[in-house]
């Protein structure tokens, strides 16, 4: 204890004194963790750089963690000892909770570990629930190792909760006084957040299936909805190697390869894996990947990408949500038809502020006579013809959700000015009120144009420009999608296939309305289908039958069915016809040329 204690004045005077790294007397996370606080001008002998919250707003922010902390109730109590206090975090490292021994917690008060407290590395330096998140990992802090002098009193130990969507949600921390650590403190701690997370897992996926697999003396958990993977537990991901873009965007066929069989399922790279369960009857009849039965819609619930965006872009709303839960404004870019608001819909549900409202505001569509009313709301009386209880506006009832501005390039600049005051100040007043109104919502913004052109040019106020676009997400059009024919398939959904010469077309058109367009075309195309019995040319809008005829690589996929089918039907020219949805006299003429 002497000697480490030695260790660490060194390495303190290095650091401080000389600017010197020190390596070897630090480990790798704490030493990248000092050198992240030095840069953000942290004072290793300061206090800490954030006041705790007030009580109405630990209230609020509880609220918002209402299911986390529910389901750590529990672990904290078979935790709870003498000399030591467990402390539950919000996925920003705010203190939620913090019970225990009630002598320790007066001593810990005095550096603000407390509920209501910050305890971010931004805001508190190198600590275990500040340096667990921003590593990513389980980590222990002990008494000098802290970057700020007066947390040396504390050693703590910290394992970060993620949920089943691969985000992180919050923080299970152990502390103690610096002289009795315990060794068991991380064990204990990393088997309580299991359990935390076993029990959001089921809360989140108790509609959905959820396949069991061993892994070690453990059970990875994955949840399907239907053929898509809507759901992977810690030990899963790691398993499968799975990263939180694949959540929403695979499907079991791109896990597995067929079926399970005799308790065991095969990986897609022929690794086999033991089942703890049986695979359930409804799991079992969508193993082997088939065209999808409906085209893709955002689940106004949930807000899965479904499936059409690439994995750069899955990747993209990956940081979006991160970096729109620590306060970051995000601005989407892309044509119309390019999924803004899917996208923004997807950000909603994996954001820490899922459980609030998601509130979309088409700039364009709104007249330019009410577009101020209809945001910021007003008082009974405030003009003629207003409503007699008045009305909160947009802005006010997205509190504690997400506001969605599309096509904000529309919005007239009067506003914008008053916008931007919301947006710096984070209070709206109401037309008509004399006092404003606090709000506290995510900001994502959208445009199908380009906003910062020159002085002058720009639909858009240079400051409220660079204030929306903190973040920002270019959403590339369906042309540019790399494997146009694989989501034509999922877009189209499961039964019967498309025909594959209709397939071949549609995967050459260019679409310049993008996926709204596409998935027009297919919802026309499920009707007529319905109607006669098959899919014919004629049944395609005259654009498509117009534009260039599909290239040979995508005639020659078309012609490659269609040859598989008749083998597989013995030459019979109907089954084949019947097993490929389309009219004999198709496969009659594609037989002929």
């Amino acid at each position: 204890m002497v000697y480490r204690q030695r260790a660490l004045n060194q390495a303190r005077t290095l650091f401080t004194e000389q600017g010197i790294e020190p390596v070897g007397l630090l480990a790798d996370p704490l030493l990248r963790s000092w050198r992240r606080c030095a840069e953000s001008g942290l004072d290793m002998r300061a206090r800490q750089a954030r006041d705790p919250l007030t009580d109405a707003e630990l209230r609020q922010a509880r609220q918002r963690n209402e299911d986390l902390r529910a389901r750590a109730a529990a672990a904290m109590a078979a935790l709870r000892g003498p000399g030591r206090l467990l402390i539950l975090t919000d996925e920003q490292g705010l203190v939620l909770d913090c019970e225990g021994d009630t002598g320790f917690a007066e001593k810990a008060a005095r550096v603000a570990l407390l509920p209501g407290a910050h305890w971010g590395e931004e805001a508190a330096g190198t600590n275990a629930i500040g340096t667990a998140l921003a590593e990513g990992r389980s980590l222990v802090v002990r008494g000098g190792e802290h970057y700020l002098e007066a947390n040396r009193i504390l050693t703590c130990s910290a394992v970060p909760i993620f949920d089943s969507l691969g985000r992180v949600r919050g923080v299970l921390d152990l502390s103690h006084p610096a002289a009795q650590a315990s060794a068991e403190s991380l064990a204990a701690l990393r088997a309580a957040v299991a359990r935390i997370e076993r029990a959001l897992f089921q809360a989140a996926h108790g509609d959905h299936e959820v396949l069991r697999l061993q892994a070690g003396d453990h059970e990875a958990w994955l949840a399907f909805d239907g053929p898509r993977l809507v759901g992977a537990d810690r030990d899963a991901r790691a398993l499968l190697a799975l990263d939180r873009s694949a959540i929403g965007a695979l499907r079991y066929g791109d896990l597995f390869d067929g079926e399970p069989r005799d308790g065991q399922a095969r990986t897609r790279q022929g690794r086999l894996l033991r089942l703890c369960d049986p695979l359930p009857a409804a799991r079992r009849q969508s193993a082997v990947p088939a065209p999808p039965r409906s085209a893709p819609r955002p689940d106004r619930a949930t807000g899965e990408p479904a499936g059409c965006f690439e994995a750069a872009t899955l990747a993209a709303l990956a940081r979006a949500v991160h970096l729109s839960d620590a306060g970051v404004a995000v601005l989407l870019q892309g044509e119309t038809g390019t999924g803004k608001e899917v996208f923004a819909r997807a950000l909603h549900a994996r954001s820490a502020r899922a459980g609030g409202p998601f509130v979309a505001v088409n700039c364009a569509a709104l007249p330019e006579s009410l577009i101020e009313a209809e945001l910021f709301g007003y008082e009974e009386g405030a003009f003629t013809g207003a409503r007699r209880q008045g009305s909160k506006g947009l802005l006010r009832q997205a509190q504690g959700g997400t506001l969605f501005l599309d096509e904000i390039g529309d919005m007239p600049l009067p506003l914008q000015a008053r916008l931007l005051r919301v947006l710096q100040s984070r209070e709206v007043a109401p037309l008509g009120a004399g006092r404003p109104v606090a709000v506290d919502f995510a900001l994502v913004c959208a445009t199908h144009r380009p906003l910062a052109r020159g002085p002058g040019q720009a639909p858009l106020r240079d400051d409220l420009y660079y204030r929306i676009a903190e973040y920002t997400v270019a959403l590339p059009p369906l042309r540019e999608h790399h494997d146009r024919l694989a989501l034509l398939r999922r877009m189209w959904g499961e039964g019967e296939a498309l025909p594959p010469a209709i397939e071949a077309e549609l995967a050459a058109y260019d679409w310049p309305g993008n996926y709204r367009q596409l998935d027009a075309v297919l919802r026309t195309l499920r009707v007529l289908a319905r109607a006669s019995g098959g899919i014919e040319r004629d049944m395609l809008p005259a654009e498509i039958r117009q534009a260039a005829p599909p290239g040979p690589a995508l005639r020659e996929q078309a012609d490659a069915a269609i040859e598989a089918a008749l083998r597989a039907h013995g030459g019979n020219v109907s089954r084949a016809a019947r097993a490929l949805g389309v009219h004999r006299s198709t496969l009659y003429r594609r037989r002929v040329h």
